[in-house]
């Protein structure tokens, strides 16, 4: 008998979007995952894969930890008795011993956190927030030239 494939959660697959800026510009540490205190047009626009976290950030407040500037479009179709807000401040859902590291880590060690990737799991919509340094300009030029570089040798180990 053939094993059954494992269905992928969304209609697009399991990622909605990926923040590549992030690791770009930041030395992502320290990886969390979070859930999110959504609307129901809020989902229904992620389905339709109508968001954007490039210039998102994690911003806690009141031992809290909400994203701002996540950009979720409603759909044209949206219910004419709500009125969406798209760029509202959306709860994460974390627990409190890791919220706590990373209030310790954020306001003490001078860390960022966040957004790198907003995806479905078990038909719950998961973020994926980073603890991270930024990066500065002579930084990120080693790290272009060493992937240059691997690239460089891979294709040359190939032609070998």
């Amino acid at each position: 008998m053939a094993k059954k494939s494992k269905k992928q959660s969304g209609p697009g697959g399991s990622t909605i979007a990926l923040n590549k800026k992030a690791r770009h510009e930041y030395f992502i540490e320290e990886r969390y995952e979070a859930g999110l205190s959504l609307q129901g047009w809020e989902i229904k626009s992620l389905r339709d894969g109508r968001v954007q976290i490039t210039d998102s950030y994690v911003f806690i407040r009141n031992g809290e930890a909400f994203l701002i500037a996540t950009n979720i479009t409603p759909l044209l179709s949206a219910s004419t008795h709500i009125n969406p807000e798209p760029m509202r401040a959306r709860k994460l859902l974390l627990h409190r011993q890791e919220l706590d590291k990373l209030i310790g880590m954020v306001e003490r060690k001078g860390y960022t956190l966040v957004p790198i990737a907003l995806y479905w799991k078990k038909g719950k919509v998961k973020l994926e927030i980073g603890l991270a340094k930024g990066k500065q300009l002579h930084d990120k030029r080693e790290t272009e030239k060493n992937r240059d570089w691997d690239r460089d040798k891979q294709r040359i180990l190939k032609a070998h």
